[in-house]
């Protein structure tokens, strides 16, 4: 079936990458391989990153605008037969699916859709009602992460909620098994969570600067320079400096090296760790948000308590000087990549949903 795809956050052609676009990305190539054709309909960027009345006056004029537009070329050529939303949340929330979903009369879906109980106050308590609309008229609402699921259904008890655990395309470019002392880490450097991540990951590494390590960095942005100055403690020697890569090029470098390291702050579930496990490489996380979706502690990596520098210094020095931990943890987080969160069982468990759900 023809299947309007929107993402309200981050469009898949836009040119920033994120890890929320390269999900936008996957779940598009999912729905593909399903035997779907997706349609990409707007572009229109539905997000504020604080709590302004004014931005969220001036983007729903915009979509009222765009729902016009989209009405009249679907009178032209024809509605689809579906319409999917992927992430739509608190600042950045849907403002074209429900409305045109009703004006053409098909089904409306989301994914990772997501409900925050402490972000109730001023625009944001509007946006979150949008949010709660959205959720509660759709077929069904693909879940993510356990926390988001248990979030949308204390709001909307009667809503449709569907398990669908994030995935990647694993490489087949990985690590044989081996251990080692490189460590590794990619990520964006972003004011908030990511610098956050950075600076506690610094702060670790400095506590066992006794026991022989090195770290690449994979990753660039606004907050580099404050990312070099949390890490200017330790000896330059240690420290790689890869900047920005293309994302098509860091499955080569993670096979090349042997410890992901990562404490992730406000991450919702992290590809990136996925990635990681798909390369063949053992995770360090912290047990926070969404990672405990990506990272199975005990099997795919050590997940460490929440806000604790030391309990991730710790892991970190626990995976260095044991081998057989490092090459265990390695090749099990190759072995659920490739099966468990693969681009194969996405596809598996969307045609499942789907099938499910517009046949009820």
């Amino acid at each position: 079936m023809r299947i309007a795809f929107y993402a309200p956050l981050k469009a898949p052609d836009h040119p920033v990458p994120s890890g929320d676009r390269q999900m936008a990305r996957l779940l598009v190539e999912a729905l593909s391989n399903c035997g779907h054709q997706v349609e990409l309909v707007s572009s229109l960027r539905s997000f504020c990153a604080t709590n302004d009345a004014g931005h969220y006056e001036r983007i729903s004029a915009e979509a009222g605008r765009e729902i016009e537009r989209i009405a009249a070329a679907w009178r032209v050529s024809g509605a689809p037969q579906a319409w999917f939303t992927y992430h739509p949340y608190y600042k950045a929330p849907d403002l074209l699916g429900p409305r045109l979903s009703r004006i053409a009369q098909i089904p409306y879906f989301t994914a990772e859709a997501s409900w925050s109980h402490r972000r109730n106050e001023g625009a944001w308590r509007e946006t979150q009602a949008l949010v709660a609309e959205a959720v509660g008229m759709a077929t069904a609402n693909l879940c993510f992460t356990a926390r988001d699921k248990n979030g949308l259904q204390a709001i909307c008890p009667n809503a449709r909620l569907a398990s669908f655990p994030p995935f990647i395309k694993p490489s087949p470019i990985f690590k044989q098994a081996s251990s080692g002392t490189r460590l590794v880490t990619v990520a964006m450097m972003r004011p908030g969570d990511k610098l956050e991540s950075y600076r506690m990951l610094a702060s670790a590494l400095e506590q066992i600067a006794d026991i022989e390590w090195t770290l690449t960095i994979v990753g660039s942005g606004p907050a580099e320079q404050w990312v070099r100055q949390a890490f200017a403690a330790l000896p330059s020697k240690r420290l790689h400096w890869l900047g920005e890569v293309p994302p098509h090029e860091v499955p080569a470098i993670l096979s090349g090296l042997d410890i992901y390291v990562w404490p992730g702050f406000g991450e919702a579930y992290g590809l990136a760790y996925l990635e990681a496990g798909a390369a063949g490489l053992p995770v360090v996380a912290q047990n926070i948000a969404g990672v405990p979706e990506a990272v199975r502690d005990g099997v795919t990596g050590l997940l460490t308590e929440a806000g604790s520098v030391e309990a991730f210094a710790s892991a970190i020095s626990r995976m260095l000087i044991d081998p057989e931990l490092q090459v265990k943890l390695g090749q099990r987080g190759r072995a659920f990549a490739n099966s468990e969160r693969s681009m194969s069982a996405a596809v598996a468990r969307l045609n499942a949903i789907l099938a499910e759900a517009l046949h009820e």
